[in-house]
């Protein structure tokens, strides 16, 4: 299985480009500091899980950061700018952040949340991040819990890491950013290094302790037109639901964040983020796959997130997110728009990565 590290660029990988705007990219940044005892985020939803809808507690951890954005990384990320510098957070900071996350959900809800997913700019499972002993005392803070979600790239996705939340008798599910099931997007596009058979691997992993997966996959990266990342997400769906224990694939619409290859490309005209109604579409027609397809549309209706016309942002987001909790492809049909014919031609005749031809 792939192993990155901050030096990978050096090894001859075919990221090398990638990598070297990416990295310059970063650097425009600048010096801005991140408490270390604070989190990145945190905040209560409601998501879909095998099990039924919950209350949900969205932790962010604020790490050292993705060791692969370290190294030039993904070309639509800007997390790893929201990083603590120096490449690590202690273990008495990192539980300072896990209180203070326990104590918005006291404030902010009536009860404690069903079901926490812990993210980090990076993988939760890398050891660089956060720590075993850690990973294990946040097991423990959790135990009392249903479920729990956390995030990792393949390569970190190790038996006994896993087993840490399995062992307390949590329903575990391992999130793994794969973003295309298609390896030439994957690398080409997201300047993603590993493969879809490493998340094959990973997924056998995770469930030799009993856990699930959720799949994340990313609409529309950068270098496709409209209609080729439409076409990449149905098959993607359909190839991440035949994975055994893969029982979730989230479908992030692309966001311009700072400090990004999209950032610089939308900057210049070069890259439109994906229509809300392309969303819609993969959701209406992989309905029927025998997997839980959601999507949360960050940004929406914003010139840096997926969007339609303006008028109509709003109502299409609302289908996807009451799409998302009732797995309903009918809730499509109670929206429409003039803009549809728009989008419609968008799809026949942006045939090839250019130039979008609507904003």
């Amino acid at each position: 299985m792939s192993k990155p590290s901050p030096e990978v660029y050096e090894q001859g990988r075919g990221m090398d480009a990638h990598n070297q705007v990416m990295r310059e990219l970063r650097a425009e940044k600048g010096n801005k500091e991140y408490d270390p005892h604070e989190p990145t985020r945190v905040w209560l939803d409601e998501d879909n899980t095998p099990d039924g809808v919950y209350q949900s507690l969205t932790i962010i951890l604020n790490t050292g950061g993705c060791r692969w954005a370290r190294a030039g990384g993904c070309t639509m990320c800007g997390y790893v700018a929201e990083s603590v510098e120096g490449g690590s957070v202690g273990h008495d900071a990192l539980m300072d952040q896990i209180q203070a996350c326990l104590d918005h959900e006291a404030e902010e809800a009536d009860d404690e949340s069903g079901l926490v997913k812990i993210y980090t700019s990076g993988s939760f499972l890398d050891e660089r991040e956060v720590p075993a002993e850690t990973r294990s005392a946040i097991a423990d803070t959790f135990a009392d819990r249903e479920r729990i979600v956390v995030e990792s790239l393949p390569d970190f996705v190790e038996a006994e890491r896993v087993s840490d939340f399995t062992d307390v008798g949590l329903e575990t599910d391992v999130a793994v950013g794969l973003e295309t099931a298609t390896d030439r997007v994957r690398h080409d596009c997201v300047n993603k290094y590993f493969d879809f058979a490493d998340f094959e691997d990973a997924a056998a992993e995770a469930r030799s302790v009993g856990a699930g997966v959720k799949a994340y996959l990313l609409m529309k990266p950068p270098f496709l037109s409209e209609s080729e990342a439409v076409a990449d997400m149905k098959a993607s769906v359909e190839k991440c639901a035949a994975v055994e224990g893969c029982h979730t694939v989230s479908m992030n619409p692309t966001n311009v964040q700072r400090y990004t290859m999209v950032d610089r490309l939308h900057f210049r005209g070069g890259y439109r983020p994906p229509w809300l109604w392309s969303v819609a579409e993969v959701l209406e027609e992989t309905a029927d796959e025998d997997v839980i397809v959601v999507s949360d549309p960050v940004g929406n209706g914003s010139d840096r997130g997926p969007h339609n016309c303006g008028e109509c942002d709003d109502l299409v987001y609302e289908a996807i997110k009451d799409f998302d909790l009732r797995q309903d492809p009918s809730v499509f049909e109670e929206v429409s728009c003039e803009c549809e014919l728009t989008h419609d031609a968008v799809l026949e005749r942006e045939t090839a990565y250019n130039l979008p031809l609507a904003e």
